[in-house]
């Protein structure tokens, strides 16, 4: 799984465009998600061939600034204070997380800095 960072235009149906996209070339978005900042759309998507969907979006002028392999965890849902513990974990380990959202599947999806440190400080949330 890699997530793609993507730069959208802040005008009605960028989205809906990088949407339809995607959806013609029979790629589906895994998670992920939008926001606006200093009048630019951004957004963190996540998809099984990141490369693939890469190339997708910037032959139809999607910009796509970076794609990132994704360390992909689940939190123990029934025990509050999982995200600090986890991201404490990281923390401890020296690696720093870049992006931090959920799939569809709702498992964390995080891009992080030091991918073998941040996996191996994590292995107490794997499936």
């Amino acid at each position: 799984m890699h997530d793609l960072c993507i730069l959208l235009d802040d005008t009605p149906g960028s989205l809906a465009r990088m949407g339809e996209v995607l959806g013609q070339a029979g790629i589906s978005v895994e998670g992920g998600g939008a926001w606006v900042a200093d009048g630019k759309g951004h957004a963190h998507f996540l998809f099984a061939d990141g490369e693939h969907a890469r190339r997708v979006l910037e032959q139809a002028g999607i910009r796509v600034t970076a794609v990132h392999e994704v360390l992909i965890r689940r939190l123990k849902q029934d025990q509050p204070g999982q995200l600090g513990a986890i991201s404490r974990a990281i923390a401890m380990a020296g690696a720093s997380i870049e992006v931090m959202y959920s799939d569809h599947a709702n498992r964390l999806i995080l891009v992080v800095d030091d991918m073998a440190a941040a996996s191996a400080a994590t292995l107490a949330w794997t499936d």
